[in-house]
């Protein structure tokens, strides 16, 4: 059943601003232009009272929720957003507690911040808060975002672990069950900048059913039922690994290179937007069939 809620996965460093800059009054016209084109105003504008939106912000999987917190509270405000909490849950006792299932299903949007996504399945995965917000994807106008840890934990499964420079050496990724809001990709976030296209190729190569999803930073994907549009400043990747020929995977040892043939990658930007139920990819700047931009 296709979900009614939306996703918004997004690369990691979004550049919101620092609120914490003393000169920060003094960069607002700089940092507007991201704020009025970007990613946090695009969750405003796609959740489902808009400015009255109630806003919930997961710093779960950061070590430092105290600054995360304020931070993307006081952007949202901003922005002109009237209500916006912080939600600092760092235990399963929590996640189960009667209080946060209220404020969860009270919550038009879940943001949740970058961190570590493992301390995040392993604190949130299977507690009735995830029930709670798994229940309001799939039965409400509710949004689910997530930068850098909280975009790769959005799949059913994710990477967890892996260095970028030796990701395509057999074993080198590591993965894990993610929160399950969609199935049969793999997300990986700060991808540019730090080289992990590797990463994602092995993720494929292990189960080609799998689309791989690279978000650059200051990057995301906006996924309203099978359509997926790339928003923000960056590039999107994605790796389709349906068509591969031949690979070497399981003839060779742990640590040893990938070999892979015909491994198919697209390339997004923004308002791009790519058809998960049929596999293909539009440009919207095409300079062949360009197409209106309000597709």
């Amino acid at each position: 059943m296709r979900p009614i809620g939306k996703l918004m996965i997004i690369g990691g460093a979004v550049n919101k601003g620092s609120f914490a800059e003393t000169e920060y009054d003094q960069n607002v016209e700089r940092n507007l232009n991201f704020f009025e084109r970007g990613i946090l105003r695009k969750i405003i504008n796609e959740s489902r009272l808009k400015e009255d939106s109630i806003i919930e912000i997961i710093t779960t999987a950061s070590q430092i929720p105290q600054i995360v917190g304020p931070e993307y509270k006081k952007a949202f405000e901003f922005l002109g957003s009237k209500h916006v909490n912080i939600l600092d849950i760092q235990n399963r006792e929590q996640a189960n507690s009667d209080a946060i299932v209220a404020r969860a299903n009270a919550a038009d949007v879940v943001m949740f911040t970058g961190g570590d996504q493992l301390r995040l399945t392993s604190i949130l995965g299977g507690t009735r808060f995830h029930d709670a917000i798994l229940l309001k994807y799939q039965e409400q106008d509710f949004i689910y975002a997530g930068t850098s840890a909280g975009a790769a934990a959005a799949s059913e499964n994710m990477i967890y672990q892996g260095s970028s420079s030796e990701a395509l050496l057999k074993g080198e990724i590591k993965t894990t069950q993610g929160l399950g809001f969609i199935e049969n990709v793999i997300v990986d976030t700060h991808f540019v900048q730090r080289g992990r296209i590797g990463r994602l190729f092995q993720a494929v190569v292990n189960n080609p059913r799998t689309l791989g999803i690279g978000l650059g930073e200051d990057t995301g994907l906006y996924i309203d039922g099978e359509i997926m549009t790339a928003i923000g400043s960056g590039l999107v990747i994605l790796v389709d690994g349906r068509f591969i020929k031949d690979t070497n995977l399981t003839n060779i040892e742990l640590g040893q290179p990938i070999s892979i043939d015909n491994l198919i990658v697209h390339v997004l930007s923004q308002n791009d937007f790519y058809d998960l139920k049929t596999k293909d990819l539009t440009i919207v700047n095409s300079q062949y069939n360009p197409i209106p931009q309000d597709h």
